[in-house]
């Protein structure tokens, strides 16, 4: 069950976080005429997406886990014992956001490298 509770939380974190790459890669391409400015920002932007879910992986223990969308995805129902799911699932959801963040971060330190080496090349 934890397993499965660990799949949904990941398709939970990615839907949102892949409306803020569709969010970062418009905006990257707005500005595609200059395209160490366009990695420049979507590095900005990648670093705020980043912090967002580092700060919702801190908070995620504490949020009442019946109001995430998590639990909506879960059919109202988990399986755990009553006095143990808000543990089990604000833990699943915290490290699965901090991975999350650490992806984005990931991309964020990437897209600063490469405005910085397409900076010297001009």
């Amino acid at each position: 069950m934890v397993d499965h509770i660990r799949q949904l939380a990941d398709v939970s974190i990615r839907r949102g976080c892949g409306f803020g790459m569709l969010a970062v890669s418009t905006a990257m391409v707005g500005v595609a005429h200059d395209v160490a400015l366009a990695c420049y920002g979507g590095a900005i932007m990648m670093a705020l997406m980043a912090t967002i879910l580092f700060l919702k992986g801190l908070r995620a223990p504490r949020r009442r886990y019946r109001s995430t969308e998590l639990w909506l995805l879960l059919d109202k129902r988990h399986g755990l014992p009553e006095e143990r799911a808000q543990a089990i699932i604000g833990g699943i959801l915290r490290e699965r956001y901090f991975w999350h963040a650490q992806v984005a971060t990931g991309v964020a330190v990437f897209l600063w490298a490469v405005s910085l080496v397409l900076r010297f090349l001009q």
